[in-house]
């Protein structure tokens, strides 16, 4: 959970291998139907907390709107399914339920390219991304950061959320729900809700291993000197702007997939699903993992995502006021999250055996003198 110089590098593929071992033999064994649908629901958590820890511990953006992004990558996956079930049961023409129920007559426009499951997966991955890059680089540009970043992209949540609401056409505050198939496979059936299950844990280890990439590489180098030292990278001339819109489009990109993959596992999609309280969500788990390492911020949103839901369920009012508690707790005295126990610990004893070895270098060169 610390960087590559901090440890061997046989540390993290070993840790990536227990990691595989659990999701894809251990939990698919231990874990009832129920139990593991809700997994793979928290592993699209983590997810978006894997891109967040790039942009918002090595790039210093507090992303307060990345809802928006989890919801663009959603909503298309939505669409692409509720045509395809209408197709299913009326044929090519048929409109999806919700749009008979609410009497429309024909298909508005922009839904008919969701009919290729190939248009539906180019919006997943290109348009969060392309859309974040937009923004990002539109604000950073005029040197917006810190808090004033952080209000834009909560408003923007904000707006998005308005405007699904206002959208009869997408299912309004009701959002898109009631999904019967994914690309062909019937998502009644147990053994298809499992594949989705390895779907999702293989997106999980491929994002990590993304992140990773852009971590400890030049470019994540050149992203904490512009977190740190904007100014002198700008002098030596790089443009901070377009660093930081890459760093704030690849954790959009992470949270485009995780949205498409959360609509068929949970089984719906609302404008209260990509909201401001949701974005704020996101991070409380990055927050208490450990936002500055690598696979904290994916524990703590997975640790938070199971916490509220096993304690939610005995203590359903008490939950979101130990939420509060916990994350000013970590963010008042462990400001690097859960994961800082471990680098604080590793860091006494590399000091500790340091102090020790020059004394007994010492004693040694004294003995041979005399």
């Amino acid at each position: 959970m610390t960087t590559e110089g901090e440890r061997p590098r046989w540390v993290f593929w070993a840790a990536l291998a227990v990691a595989a071992i659990l999701i894809f033999g251990v939990a698919p064994l231990l874990l009832s139907e129920f139990r593991l649908n809700l997994l793979a629901k928290f592993f699209c958590f983590g997810i978006v907390a894997s891109g967040i820890g790039l942009a918002w511990g090595r790039g210093g953006m507090l992303t307060l709107g990345q809802g928006v992004y989890f919801g663009v990558g959603a909503y298309a996956m939505a669409m692409y399914l509720k045509l395809a079930d209408a197709r299913d049961r009326g044929g090519p023409d048929a409109l999806p339920d919700f749009m008979q129920i609410a009497g429309m007559r024909s298909l508005p426009g922009y839904w008919e390219p969701f009919a290729s499951p190939v248009f539906a997966l180019a919006v997943i991955l290109l348009l969060p991304p392309l859309l974040a890059f937009g923004f990002g680089y539109l604000v950073f540009n005029r040197k917006v950061k810190g808090a004033y970043f952080a209000i834009l992209s909560q408003a923007l949540a904000a707006a998005a959320a308005i405007f699904l609401v206002s959208r009869p056409e997408l299912g309004g505050s009701n959002g898109l729900n009631r999904f019967t198939g994914f690309f062909g496979f019937a998502l009644s059936d147990p053994a298809n809700r499992q594949m989705l299950y390895f779907i999702t844990g293989g997106a999980l280890i491929g994002v990590v291993l993304l992140v990773r990439q852009f971590m400890q590489s030049r470019f994540g180098e050149l992203l904490v000197a512009v977190r740190d030292q904007e100014e002198r990278v700008r002098f030596l001339g790089y443009d901070p702007a377009l660093v930081k819109s890459l760093a704030y489009a690849v954790a959009a990109f992470a949270a485009g997939i995780a949205g498409a993959l959360f609509v068929p596992i949970v089984g719906i999609i609302s404008p209260s699903a990509i909201g401001i309280a949701p974005s704020i969500a996101f991070l409380i788990g990055v927050a208490i993992g450990g936002r500055a390492t690598l696979l904290g911020p994916v524990l703590g949103a997975i640790g938070v995502a199971w916490a509220q839901t096993t304690f939610s369920e005995a203590y359903p009012s008490q939950w979101t006021y130990l939420q509060g508690v916990l994350f000013i707790v970590v963010v008042g005295f462990l400001p690097g999250g859960l994961a800082s126990l471990f680098v604080i610990r590793r860091r006494r004893a590399s000091t500790e055996s340091g102090r020790a070895t020059p004394a007994g270098t010492g004693s040694t060169t004294t003995e041979e003198t005399s």
